[in-house]
């Protein structure tokens, strides 16, 4: 009956040391995360869609394909998992008892006597048993740091696939604009031979000339920025698909569609999709274990060892054949001049638990702050996209006015060159705000864990 509450005693102290509790997972977020003004739902959010189902232009799926295979970043990524891995098996074996084959062998003459032989041939083991955690703890933290491994990779992945989505899009747009601006060249190219013609039939000054031909070498600038942009997007893109500067073929006819309705969820939701936001909870986790850890260390190690085996040495004989020996040892080490060492180590986990609780809500805080940006900037975008598109219609009819007019003579070179001028920005503006709205959902599903296997 002592016994029994002896061991009782034992577990309870244990206990409310610390050793043997787990760690729990954060369940609960700020219901305000993602900003006061959006309104959140317990819905499907967009983060739970394929990458597939979000890109469905083949191309830019062979792309995002081949990139997940060749990335290097990525395959960083993976090889940093198989190392997590191994080390939880590590941790995991330290269960175990271990083995080890020690045979040894020895010749010995005394005064010039016949030599003696001698050999040992003993299987040693050894065990140590986990009653104060050490062990325990090693095992959860090299799980938690495994798994924070694998969500590390997943962002990587995240990270590459928004990455190809947003540079494809990005030459859409450049092609898009590229295209205005050599009309607009071609256009303004004739513009040019015309006022050439009527200067010399006496009907336009220089000064119309200069002002035309000057707007027209600017555009051919323009056209030759473009093309020079396109050739850059195109390099970065071939680095992320890891492969040598070449030019990629691209669907400029394939328009970008998504949801009407963005929804992004919950924003405990996070906890769960976001990989970044996952692996800071996971070094939070590897932290408590590592603090779990440093307890334990003020406690005694106990280790069970012994070996067996054959030997034809027994003290001052030597015995052929050899006999089977046995020996079993259980020794208990208990540290006692370093407390000092043990105190500052468990100080240092607890500053570092703590450092790591601090990084996990500032990751939770970022993630919910880019969730707003993005949705944000999306909203925007389609508001903008709608006021840009009447402004392009009335700059349409602007043109084609003072075209009129210049023909039947009661308007100048100025007022179309303006006219002109005004349209092509409007116009270049519109594929700059609709690769804007683009982008701002390729954002939204990023910031909100999508590109998940």
């Amino acid at each position: 009956m002592k016994k029994a509450i002896y061991i009782i005693g034992v577990a309870a102290t244990l206990s409310s040391c610390g050793i043997y509790t787990n760690y729990h997972k954060a369940e609960e977020v700020p219901t305000a995360l993602y900003g006061e003004e959006v309104a959140v739902e317990d819905t499907v959010n967009l983060a739970n869609l394929s990458w597939r189902e979000l890109f469905t232009d083949p191309l830019l799926q062979g792309l995002i394909e081949k990139g997940l295979q060749h990335n290097t970043d990525l395959q960083s990524a993976r090889l940093r998992v198989e190392q997590a891995e191994a080390s939880l098996l590590s941790a995991k074996l330290a269960y175990l008892p271990s083995f080890a084959l020690a045979p040894q062998g020895t010749v010995s003459s005394f005064d010039n006597m016949k030599a003696t032989q001698t050999y040992q041939l003993p299987v040693a083991a050894g065990w140590q048993i986990d009653l104060f955690g050490g062990i325990r703890n090693a095992k959860k933290q090299a799980k938690a740091l495994y798994e924070q491994s694998e969500d590390y990779r997943q962002a990587v992945q995240t990270g590459v696939i928004t990455g190809i989505a947003n540079l494809y899009y990005t030459l859409q747009m450049l092609d898009a604009q590229l295209a205005i601006s050599e009309q607009t060249e071609q256009s303004w190219g004739e513009s040019v031979n015309s006022i050439r013609a009527l200067k010399e039939a006496g009907m336009a000054n220089e000064a119309a000339v200069g002002q035309l031909e000057a707007a027209w070498y600017s555009v051919q600038t323009s056209v030759l920025s473009l093309r020079e942009q396109i050739n850059q997007v195109e390099n970065s893109l071939s680095l992320l698909l890891a492969e040598a500067p070449h030019k990629i073929e691209r669907n400029s006819e394939t328009m970008f569609t998504y949801p009407t309705k963005l929804a992004v969820g919950l924003p405990v939701q996070l906890l769960a999709n976001r990989p970044d936001v996952r692996a800071a909870e996971r070094q939070l986790e590897a932290a408590f274990y590592s603090t779990n850890a440093a307890r334990s260390a003020f406690w005694p190690n106990i280790t069970l060892s012994g070996s067996a085996g054959w030997t034809n040495s027994a003290g001052t004989m030597i015995i052929n054949p050899g006999k089977f020996v046995a020996a079993a040892v259980a020794s208990l080490t208990q540290p006692l001049f370093a407390q000092g060492q043990l105190i500052a180590r468990h100080k240092i986990a607890k500053a570092t638990q703590e450092q790591a609780s601090l990084s996990f809500q500032q990751a939770l805080l970022n993630a919910g702050a880019e969730v707003n940006e993005a949705l944000v900037a999306c909203q925007t975008s389609r508001e903008k996209s709608l006021l840009i598109a009447s402004q392009v219609t009335a700059l349409q009819k602007a043109y084609e006015s003072t075209s009129l007019l210049m023909q039947h003579g009661s308007t100048t070179y100025l007022e179309v060159l303006t006219a002109q001028q005004s349209l092509l920005t409007a116009q270049l503006q519109q594929e700059a705000n609709r690769f804007m709205e683009i982008q701002s959902v390729i954002s939204l599903y990023q910031a909100l864990g999508g590109g998940r296997e």
